[in-house]
Parts: C-alpha cells; sequence; structure tokens
C-alpha cells in the first residue's frame, strides 16, 4: 500500500522552495534554479536562484545572484537581481547591490553601493558577447 495511495496530490519540482532550515549551515557555492529560503547560516555563493529570502534569523556570509531578493535577515556580500531587490525592516545588508528596482525599508542597514540597471542592461548583449 502506497502512502499516497487514492491521494490526488502531486509533487510538481518546478515551483518547489529549497529551505536552509533554522539549524541548518550550508558551506560552499549554492546553484538552485527554484526559489530558495534561509532561515540557517551559508557561508557561500547563491547562483541562479529565482526568488531568494533571507528569513529574519538567516545569515549569508557570501554573494548572491538571482532574479528577486528580499532579506529580512543578514547579508555580507554582494547582491545582483535580475527583476529586485527589497531590504526589509530589520535587516541587515555589507555589500554591494545591482538590481532594476531597489527597495530599502525605513530601519533597515546597508552599508555598500546601489547600481539600478533596466532590464536589458542586466541581459548580456549579443554584441558584448562576440567580441572577444
Amino acid at each position: 500500500m502506497g502512502l499516497f495511495k487514492g491521494s490526488k496530490m502531486t509533487f510538481d519540482s518546478h515551483n518547489t522552495e529549497t529551505v536552509v532550515g533554522y539549524d541548518a549551515y550550508f558551506q560552499g557555492t549554492f546553484t538552485i534554479k527554484g526559489s530558495l529560503k534561509v532561515d540557517g547560516r551559508l557561508d557561500g555563493s547563491i547562483v541562479d536562484g529565482k526568488m531568494v529570502t533571507v528569513g529574519k534569523t538567516g545569515k549569508i556570509k557570501g554573494d548572491v545572484s538571482c532574479e528577486q531578493a528580499i532579506v529580512l535577515g543578514e547579508i555580507k556580500g554582494n547582491i545582483n537581481a535580475l527583476e529586485n531587490i527589497e531590504i526589509m525592516a530589520g535587516s541587515r545588508v555589507e555589500g554591494d547591490l545591482k538590481a532594476p528596482k531597489i527597495t530599502l525599508e525605513e530601519g533597515s542597514f546597508f552599508n555598500g553601493h546601489c547600481t539600478m540597471l533596466t532590464k536589458a542592461d542586466t541581459v548580456p548583449n549579443k554584441q558584448e558577447k562576440v567580441k572577444s
């Protein structure tokens, strides 16, 4: 007898969220094609994330590259987002921000530089790739 026999429950791996839990610690480069929520500690870079959320207890020491980033915890590193970055009240970011839309909520701490680009600027230009 299967655990889900007769159940209409399905698993869609395209909409899943990976969670680094409160007690978890990860070290190294984290390459992820979906969404990631960090409530624990991550020492290293996050690459190719869709939506990266750093919870209130989450701490990242490294660079983040994603489509969207929401920070409620702490990041010591640069954040490069294709769409937007939101730094919420009570959070702490020490590093540079680069995205078409950047929001710094009152009560957040930020130390670094902001670069706001258009979406076209964040996608590599074919002519730039040809130049070698």
